[in-house]
């Protein structure tokens, strides 16, 4: 009797690991795990690379440079974080581990030093800066809100914008407004009605789908800070910086502040004081129209009765019933002034002339011809230069000699030194 059997399969190590890794890669993606640091190291590459423990068990983690470039602080070991990303294996040494693309403390605390490293981060380029602030529109047409539609706030919203100033139009973007993908759905609402806007500003037809709106309200009520969280990424901080349309920040109560209030044009405590902020009160504004109606007759009356005063002053004053008068008063004027004129003039002329007459006997006593009627003379050589001392003669020299009517010429016979004299 001959037994037949069937060889079973054999795997490499190799093979089994890829079919390992093909399973646990495609049942683990995206998700999200909580645990505590332990064995953390950031690597001189960038990577960083840690375990995640909990009492039951560990899991190795790591985080590339990419990914933890915009982290908002620093993870050590023994914090307590949330972990999101896939799990894989790294076939060299046969183990699974977590690929992570996002970190975040665990808990109010860690949340709260998230909160503050974000916070200097933004203000430090400039993103609170008050000139950066787009004042609100004073009557909106039209009303972006940003938040869920099943939430109280957007009731809450409509009622009173409503019965504030029913001419405004609601235009609602349904976003998450907490848990995972919130904050990028409200980026996206942002981006909506900021696209819409530029389209039609850029478009030359009126295209009654697209409804530009003057202003953007985003929030959502009260809740924990982990429920609040969306409005504090980074991501939401600068789309709300970056939007062209005017943002109300309306985030939880009015004990709660977020980033989102930092950056936002307006900040409103909460939803509800967000649609009072937003609009007028129809009710005032017509308490107000019904004033003015009812002053304005007599206003108007007061008004055209002063005018009518006042030309009747004009009708009777002296210059309108004479005004040959006025004329020839200021003719008088005028010659006073002329007479005025012609005085100063020939008083400034004759000041003149005296100094000039001065001036001019100060020259004439300076001119050399009168001093050489004195008895003085003026030798000079032939070359025209004037001898003022004996070292500038020599005997037998010819010399020109200039007295009071006349010249003569010389000639240098002897040469008589004063001090030698002595």
């Amino acid at each position: 009797m001959s037994y037949t059997t069937d060889a079973p399969a054999v795997l490499s190590v190799t093979e089994l690991t890829h079919n390992i890794k093909a399973h646990l890669e495609q049942a683990f993606t995206r998700v999200w795990v909580s645990g505590e640091i332990s064995n953390f190291v950031h690597h001189s590459s960038g990577h960083m690379y840690f375990s995640l423990k909990d009492a039951g068990a560990q899991l190795s983690a790591v985080m590339f440079r990419g990914q933890n470039r915009g982290l908002l602080f620093g993870p050590m070991n023994g914090m307590q974080i949330l972990a999101h990303g896939d799990i894989s294996v790294y076939p060299p040494r046969g183990q699974y581990q977590m690929v992570v693309d996002q970190l975040q403390p665990a808990g109010a605390g860690g949340l709260h030093l998230a909160f503050e490293a974000l916070k200097q981060k933004l203000a430090g380029e400039g993103l609170f800066d008050s000139h950066h602030k787009k004042p609100l529109p004073k009557f909106p047409e039209c009303i972006g809100v940003v938040t869920s539609v099943t939430g109280a706030a957007i009731r809450d919203m409509i009622q009173i914008i409503s019965r504030r100033f029913p001419l405004s139009r609601i235009l609602l973007y349904n976003a998450k407004v907490q848990g995972d993908g919130a904050a990028g759905e409200i980026v996206a609402g942002i981006e909506y009605f900021n696209s819409h806007q530029q389209f039609q500003a850029q478009s030359t037809q009126t295209h009654s789908e697209i409804q530009p709106c003057d202003v953007l309200i985003i929030g959502r009520g009260g809740g924990s800070i982990e429920d609040l969280w969306p409005f504090n990424e980074e991501v939401v901080a600068r789309a709300i910086y970056h939007s062209v349309i005017p943002v109300i920040s309306a985030v939880g109560h009015e004990i709660d502040v977020t980033i989102s209030d930092l950056v936002a044009d307006m900040r409103a405590p909460t939803p509800s004081a967000a649609a009072e902020l937003v609009v007028p009160d129809q009710a005032t504004l017509i308490q107000t129209l019904d004033k003015i109606s009812t002053q304005l007759p007599s206003m108007l009356t007061k008004r055209l009765n002063d005018t009518r005063s006042k030309l009747l002053g004009l009708t009777k004053s002296y210059a309108l019933k004479r005004p040959q008068l006025l004329v020839q008063a200021k003719y008088q004027y005028v010659d006073q002034l002329n007479d005025t004129l012609q005085r100063l003039l020939s008083q400034k002329t004759q000041n003149s002339h005296l100094l000039l007459d001065h001036l001019t006997e100060k020259l004439m006593l300076l001119d050399p011809l009168k001093i050489l009627g004195r008895g003085y003379s003026i030798i000079q050589n032939d070359l025209g230069q004037i001898i003022k001392t004996t070292e500038q003669v020599v005997l037998n020299q010819s010399v020109h000699v200039t007295v009071q009517h006349g010249t003569f010429d010389a000639k240098v016979e002897k040469i008589h030194d004063i001090q030698t004299k002595k």
